[in-house]
């Protein structure tokens, strides 16, 4: 079997990926510098036999370039996440987002190693032709809005993999993934579904912010991470651009309502406003709703894990 290199490995979906992996047969190979991952997270997988990790940051040139020509794939998930952070963040984020990708992508091409770009739904910005497909125009806000960093950096890095694929023949592909969730995830850096988790069995305010009135269609980690990998193991999907995801929208408003039925908390809900939340004149989009379509007909992908489901795992991984 192969070696895979995952940047971001001791992150939420990172560490699930390097899991599914070594329960594959494959050798795992992980690099994260712990600035938004955990040890935690991998710590379960530290002296199994086919699995080593490197605490560094992607951006050390010299590292990557080791670990990348023991490779046979990278899954590039290294970046600075979760919209909180990235706003507090910004000069390390755009960093991290855009230089730490254009060294994987250099590196990467260097020894000829297939490489799996991590990108994400915020690219489509304030579009409302819904579903999002991967081909239709985006709508961003102005760069005065720090918020829109991230999309643009992320979209960035996607042109960089299309521009790294057609001139220089390396074979990447780029996921775009929609609200991802499960166990392991933590709310520190804005991720609303294990907030209001926490929130709940802690018996304080579910803080919702903005109306609630905002939905998002939430996925399993394990149907991402199979999605994923069954992508990078096909023939004919490099070059190309995939949402990843589940079409299980839901307000806010109305998962912080599922989460206090399932957890039978007595906590209230609140609501602060975006520009208290955030930053001031703070966007947020009222929908995101991913097209499958591509996906599906590519491998036969299928969100498999109910939303119900899903928020129960989140609930038993914070009891446990």
């Amino acid at each position: 079997m192969g070696r895979a290199l995952i940047t971001g490995g001791a992150g939420f979906i990172g560490s699930h990926l390097a899991e599914r992996l070594l329960e594959m047969g494959e050798g795992v190979t992980i690099i994260d510098d712990l600035s938004t991952g955990s040890f935690q997270n991998i710590a379960h997988l530290e002296g199994h036999p086919r699995f080593k990790y490197v605490i560094d940051t992607i951006l050390n040139e010299a590292v990557v370039g080791e670990l990348i020509a023991e490779a046979d794939v990278v899954y590039h998930l290294a970046a600075a996440v979760g919209v909180a952070y990235v706003i507090e963040n910004i000069l390390k984020s755009l960093q991290i987002n855009i230089r730490g990708t254009e060294i994987i992508f250099e590196q990467a091409n260097r020894y000829k190693r297939k490489v799996v770009l991590f990108s994400t739904s915020e690219v489509y910005g304030k579009s409302e032709e819904f579903p999002f497909h991967e081909e239709q125009d985006r709508l961003l806000g102005p760069t005065t809005i720090n918020r829109w960093s991230y999309a643009v950096a992320k979209s960035v890095d996607e042109i960089l993999a299309l521009a790294y694929h057609r001139e220089k023949k390396l074979p990447i592909l780029v996921v775009r993934c929609f609200n991802t969730v499960g166990p392991r995830q933590t709310g520190q850096y804005g991720m609303v579904l294990p907030r209001f988790v926490r929130q709940a069995l802690l018996e304080q305010p579910l803080i919702v912010f903005g109306d609630g009135k905002q939905s998002r269609c939430f996925s399993s980690v394990y149907d991402v991470v199979r999605g994923v990998i069954d992508l990078a193991n096909a023939e004919d999907c490099w070059g190309e651009i995939f949402n990843i995801g589940s079409p299980n929208e839901i307000t806010i408003l109305d998962l912080a309502k599922k989460v206090l039925q399932f957890t039978g908390s007595s906590s209230t809900i609140e609501f602060l406003p975006y520009d208290k939340a955030y930053e001031r004149g703070f966007e947020d989009m009222r929908r995101r709703v991913p097209d499958l379509t591509k996906i599906n007909k590519a491998i036969g992908y299928e969100a498999s894990v109910g939303l119900d489901e899903l928020v129960k795992s989140v609930i038993e991984y914070f009891e446990n």
